[in-house]
């Protein structure tokens, strides 16, 4: 019998991406980035929260709230196979899905008990933009949540090309020293599309208040400006 199940987010989370591009393909893959879970005002009972401090790490459950579209795909063209070849949608991390939910495993750095926005979340290692709505918070548990022998597919770390990256002194000054290990890592990951390779093509995107331009050639990604 059809049923139809009504959500609604308990939180947001803030980071330095207002936008989709240059957000790192999985979570953990730059532990640097760091962001803010904060609840909404009616589950900012401390209680809710009791004991979370006890894990290292959390799964954040929650929306793809810039990528909700009207019907769905059974198949999707993965960025990191070139745009080119089909998989079927729950093969991939899509979000474009019959249900546009994602699965982040983030590390629970510590709980910031008493704010004037209730108590706050401080992660890392994420992979969301700024202001993406939280259907729920869950203990990641190592016993059962992590599977060391399994089998990765396309979507394995051996697939993941890194790139040289060259930041010019005078740029390097202008990032503020609390996002440069952040940016570097994201930049390495090439926050490109697969399948564009145009090494005189200039991409850019925005980041901490910031917006990063570069190009990329024979594996070197240069940055070529960093403006306000």
């Amino acid at each position: 019998m059809p049923q139809e199940f009504s959500m609604k987010p308990i939180a947001r989370i803030h980071t330095a991406f207002p936008t989709k591009f240059g957000i790192p393909r999985q979570s953990g893959y730059v532990p640097a980035l760091r962001g803010q879970v904060i609840l909404e005002p009616e589950y900012r009972n401390p209680d809710a929260l009791r004991g979370l401090e006890e894990y290292s790490h959390i799964w954040l459950v929650w929306i793809f709230s810039q990528s909700v579209r009207e019907g769905w795909s059974p198949t999707v063209r993965p960025p990191r196979l070139g745009g080119n070849q089909r998989k079927g949608v729950f093969a991939t991390r899509s979000p474009f899905r019959p249900n546009p939910i994602g699965l982040s495993s983030v590390r629970l750095e510590s709980v910031e008990w008493n704010t004037p926005e209730g108590p706050v979340l401080h992660v890392s290692g994420v992979d969301l933009m700024d202001g993406t709505p939280i259907l729920d918070i869950k203990p990641y548990v190592a016993f059962s949540d992590s599977h060391p022998e399994a089998a990765n597919s396309f979507s394995g770390p051996a697939r993941e090309h890194r790139l040289q990256v060259e930041i010019p002194q005078e740029l390097w000054e202008r990032i503020p020293e609390e996002h440069r290990e952040a940016l570097r890592e994201v930049l390495a990951l090439d926050p490109r599309p697969a399948y564009q390779q145009d090494p005189e093509r200039v991409y850019g995107f925005p980041f901490a208040g910031m917006e990063i331009r570069f190009t990329v050639r024979a594996g070197v990604l240069t940055v070529r400006e960093v403006a306000e």
